[in-house]
């Protein structure tokens, strides 16, 4: 086994976030798990006998929490694995002001990872975004209505968000590779896990929870978690290349708007725009 690493990751109270802490506990790696429920996240933790932090990525000042509370509790982290993230009903705003779908799956890990940016830097860290197939049906990215106030739907919301956890990923990449830095993004599978359970998206609902297209259309949190162990314990340009979306352990072109650079500094600086 490669050498233990310290491993952050988000949304691990359950799903592909769980089935990945118990994996890359098992190897031997010094898990800390985030979740947003106190109760999951403890039993998760408790499980496996990892650290434990609670944050609802809904509140921003949770996020600035947990970053300090990483910031204080650790003396590098070697992987942040960004994986709290789903699709959601109606659309609702924050208490922040920030639809909900674009502040949990980016906005959120977004400023999380800039907080954390010295220690990662530090630590010649690997940043890893749970990203999805669900890009492709993004349609233009709109940097101007990234809360989709104009013409909301609960689907489009969410491919957008999983189009910018790729474009964060490739100018993460740009601004803080020769720092040491690495980034990837990658498509779990469509995988049986209760990040859906929230929407009001009756396909989709219908999708994850009733029994048999579970068992026909999706893999199992287990098949999802392999790929974020593959790459938190993979050696950067050496089994995989930094800047690069996966899927199946492939890189993979996507939509086309994820090759846009531009497009990918823009909304990093509106992002950061967004948070003051």
């Amino acid at each position: 086994m490669n050498e233990a690493k310290t491993i952050v990751i988000t949304g691990a109270s359950d799903g592909i976030g769980a089935a990945a802490a118990r994996r890359l506990h098992q190897n031997g790696h010094h898990v800390v798990v985030v979740g947003r429920s106190p109760r999951k996240t403890e039993a998760v933790a408790g499980e496996i006998g990892a650290d434990r932090h609670v944050a609802d990525f809904t509140r921003l000042d949770d996020v600035r929490k947990l970053a300090a509370e990483l910031n204080a509790a650790y003396p590098r982290i070697d992987v942040l694995a960004n994986n709290a993230g789903g699709v959601f009903g109606d659309p609702t705003k924050t208490v922040d002001g920030f639809e909900k779908t674009f502040q949990i799956n980016h906005l959120a890990p977004f400023l999380l990872t800039r907080l954390l940016m010295d220690k990662l830097t530090a630590s010649r860290a690997t940043v890893l975004q749970t990203s999805s197939v669900g890009a492709r049906l993004a349609g233009k990215l709109d940097l101007d209505d990234l809360d989709h106030d104009r013409k909301f739907d609960a689907r489009r919301a969410y491919a957008a968000t999983k189009l910018e956890n790729i474009l964060f990923t490739k100018e993460l990449h740009r601004r803080y590779h020769d720092q040491g830095v690495s980034t990837a993004a990658f498509h779990p599978g469509n995988t049986a896990s209760n990040f859906a359970n929230e929407t009001e998206d009756r396909l989709m609902r219908f999708i994850v929870t009733n029994r048999v297209t579970r068992a026909v259309l999706l893999s199992t949190p287990e098949k999802g978690a392999g790929e974020l162990a593959w790459l938190a314990e993979g050696r950067p340009g050496v089994d995989w290349e930094s800047g690069t979306y996966y899927e199946k352990r492939k890189p993979k072109r996507g939509n086309p708007q994820a090759e846009d650079a531009d497009l990918a500094r823009r909304l990093w600086d509106r992002s950061e725009a967004l948070l003051g």
